[in-house]
């Protein structure tokens, strides 16, 4: 069995090229840094699992993104703190967060400053091996501290075929461990999955989650996000000044307005500081070494721009 997907049209080449400007001409859309409220840190691109479609390409031996430093994080904190920045919280994606030892030191650092903490995770192996830290982190921040774990559906058969033979029942029993632990835990899925609507994917995880005990509320669309589909290939529209107007959206909903994502690029001197989550490796969402010099605005120059947040109106933290 394959995974069904509809076929899309391919990307025009002449689309995404100037920041300026879209393919036809008209003025591109951009985004304004309202205020800082998330600062995303990307804990490295190696993970214990090869998903089919991971939009950042993480495996065990992509390392493109280095394991990110308890040391390199609290430069950002620092900056946070002095510049009295409005940050809420600071969310870990990776790659598999848990593989980068120093995560809870990560961790500990955010919370004890007063932030709230996010951990994307396949909650698999590498974060049961990090149980005695994690359990004293829970015991000490408690809701503060929420862990999202990846389950693409609710049923085994897909989320397999996107990862790995049995991650869903590891994933499961990960999922569990952090329920009975007593842990703040959201879940991520995927909305792209056949002809199943949002109402029909989310009744499917409610009985999911009724059936295994999980404490999670599958109509709350915080606890059990489902993301758009991204597909880099796939053709989209061009976001122009005028579509906030045509689609009665605002600029400041989108990712970009209120967040930022850190990195260490393998063979990097020091860290970067990109416009968000989902662009990892396009040198034009590079904005500077330091959040100060990342708060200039974004150019919606990018077919994620549209696919996902605003046409999918999709952001990676509440």
């Amino acid at each position: 069995m394959s995974v069904p997907r509809p076929i899309r049209p391919a990307l025009d080449p002449a689309k995404s090229r100037d920041p300026q400007v879209t393919a036809k001409g008209e003025r591109r859309a951009s985004v304004g840094l309202g205020a800082l409220r998330t600062l995303w840190v990307n804990t490295g691109t190696l993970c214990n699992i090869a998903c089919r479609n991971c939009y950042i390409e993480s495996s065990p031996r992509n390392d493109a993104l280095a394991y990110f430093t308890a040391a390199e994080l609290a430069v950002f904190l620092d900056e946070i703190a002095r510049d009295a920045l409005p940050v809420e919280e600071v969310g870990f994606t990776g790659g598999e967060p848990f593989l980068n030892r120093e995560l809870p030191a990560m961790l500990r650092d955010v919370l004890r400053r007063g932030h709230r903490a996010l951990v994307l995770t396949n909650a698999m192996k590498p974060m049961l091996n990090q149980a005695p830290a994690l359990l004293a982190l829970g015991a000490e921040f408690g809701e503060r501290l929420t862990l999202r774990v990846s389950l693409d559906h609710y049923g085994a058969e897909l989320h397999d075929l996107e990862r790995q033979e049995g991650s869903f029942e590891a994933a499961l029993r990960g999922l569990a461990w952090l329920a009975e632990h007593g842990f703040r835990v959201h879940v991520a899925g995927r909305a792209g999955f056949g002809d199943e609507d949002e109402a029909a994917m989310r009744a499917g995880f409610a009985r999911l989650f009724a059936a295994r005990g999980i404490p999670v509320d599958a109509m709350d669309p915080v606890a059990l996000m489902l993301f758009p589909e991204m597909d880099a290939t796939a053709d989209v529209p061009e976001i122009t000044e005028a579509c906030w107007g045509i689609l009665g959206k605002s600029p400041d909903s989108l990712m970009c307005a209120s967040a930022r994502m850190v990195v260490k690029r393998r063979g990097a001197a020091r860290p970067a500081v990109l416009a968000c989550t989902l662009l990892p490796y396009d040198p034009q969402f590079e904005l500077g070494g330091s959040l100060a010099e990342a708060a200039r605005p974004v150019a919606l120059n990018h077919p994620h721009c549209a696919k996902f947040c605003v046409l999918g109106g999709a952001a990676c933290s509440r």
